[in-house]
């Protein structure tokens, strides 16, 4: 299917109050964050928490602000190539560096035994074994790209104001959800070992390389944009996913713990009088 030679048309979002919409509940989920860790620091004051995990946390709410607010924000309303980039913030940097940040283990320090026990079994429950499993995190992050601009779904989020802000919604969680699965340093049970995550890795890659490509020729693309911006939005896919994936993959190998085989035990010579 070939491009829509039109401009965009989206809607702007009713006035400054919903462009700036997403700053509330980005400042919540800071003083949240600040809040837990000071918790977490008076429970345990030997265990503490790492300066750098709350780093990355805030580098990670950082990056969404720049996603969801002016001037990117509105340009992604009305250029396709403001919404990859937005996409590519939302849906792949930010969640990195945002799982980084260990939310959970920060979590399980902070809250009290009985409610942290009630999160671990939740943690470790099938539903939850299933939904952070990485081909599941793949498929819902991943593969859902060509649902997305392969259908009229696109088009259709775009042009209702509740349909764009899911869309962000599902950037966000699919996007943490992969990066978890992939490299996150918070408890995972069940989840495979670095080879099984590092195919799933390897075809996420590939996906986002023949999704790019597809739309960058104009195959089966649904989007109602100008050729100039589909093309100009593959390629910020193409080479930034490239890069965000890259940094996943230096992640994987940095919180790489290769598993120890047991010692055999000492053998004991017998003496003999």
């Amino acid at each position: 299917m070939g491009h829509d030679s039109g401009p965009m048309h989206h809607p702007e979002g009713g006035g400054a109050w919903q462009v700036l919409l997403p700053l509330p509940g980005l400042l919540v989920c800071a003083v949240l964050h600040l809040c837990l860790v000071r918790r977490a620091r008076r429970r345990n004051p030997a265990r503490g928490w790492s300066s750098w995990r709350s780093v990355s946390f805030g580098v990670g709410l950082a990056l969404a602000a720049v996603a969801l607010l002016p001037p990117l924000a509105p340009l992604a309303h009305n250029d396709f190539r403001g919404h990859m980039a937005q996409h590519l913030l939302i849906g792949m940097y930010a969640p990195l560096v945002l799982v980084l940040g260990a939310p959970v283990t920060l979590l399980l320090r902070a809250l009290p035994a009985p409610h942290a026990r009630a999160l671990t079994l939740v943690l470790h429950s099938r539903p939850a074994r299933l939904l952070t499993h990485p081909v599941m995190a793949l498929l819902l992050s991943t593969g859902s790209l060509a649902v997305l601009y392969f259908t009229p779904l696109y088009n259709t989020a775009m042009a209702h104001p509740a349909g764009h802000w899911l869309l962000h919604a599902h950037f966000l969680l699919s996007g943490c959800l992969f990066a978890h699965a992939i490299a996150g340093p918070d408890p995972a049970p069940g989840r495979p070992g670095v080879r099984a995550r590092l195919v799933c890795l390897g075809c996420a890659i590939a996906v986002h390389a023949v999704v790019a490509q597809l739309m960058y020729g104009g195959f089966w693309v649904d989007i109602h944009a100008p050729v100039p911006q589909v093309r100009g939005g593959a390629e910020i896919m193409y080479y930034g996913g490239d890069i965000a994936e890259l940094l996943l993959a230096a992640a994987l190998v940095a919180t790489w713990r290769p598993d120890r085989a047991p010692r055999p035990p000492l053998a004991y010579a017998t003496v003999r009088n």
